[in-house]
């Protein structure tokens, strides 16, 4: 990790440089307007992000993750396919020692049919997904996740 250095009155005062989330699609997904919102909310809660765009090959989010190793990995689906390539993304990322211990989320439009099944979310979590959030479920869930991560600011209590 970086350090950013100041200077402060004639001495030096180091600090720890923000922690990086990278969003991404998957290589089948060419919507980009999710990954926007998804910047800009990872963001807010104190991360810099690196967002690999729309239709990411997977060589390519197993290269970015290996080089940045960064504080979580967000892939999201729009398309529907979610679910089909986030089972084969999370197999392929776990196989790297590197990045076992990473947290992986997957949310958005992950079927075709409309919402998963508990079974289907639950084999999701079980191949390596740290949480999967399904675009019914709003932002909050992945709020509250994203938020519990080291270096993550503070989110307000809602209602407070």
């Amino acid at each position: 990790m970086s350090e950013e250095v100041h200077a402060y009155r004639g001495g030096v005062v180091t600090e720890p440089g923000r922690r990086t989330v990278i969003v991404s699609s998957m290589a089948s997904d060419s919507h980009t307007w999710n990954l926007v919102y998804l910047e800009l909310l990872v963001g807010e809660l104190g991360f810099d992000v690196v967002n690999l765009g729309a239709c990411v090959p997977d060589e390519l989010l197993e290269s970015e993750c290996l080089s940045r190793l960064p504080t979580m990995l967000v892939l999201s689906s729009v398309n529907g396919h979610g679910y089909q390539d986030g089972l084969r993304v999370v197999q392929r990322l776990r196989a790297f020692p590197q990045l076992r211990h990473l947290p992986i989320v997957l949310g958005g439009k992950l079927g075709t049919g409309g919402p998963l099944t508990e079974e289907q979310t639950a084999e999701l979590l079980f191949a390596g997904y740290d949480a999967v959030f399904d675009d019914q479920q709003g932002a909050a869930a992945f709020r509250r996740f994203a938020a519990a991560l080291p270096g993550a600011a503070p989110v307000p209590v809602e209602g407070a």
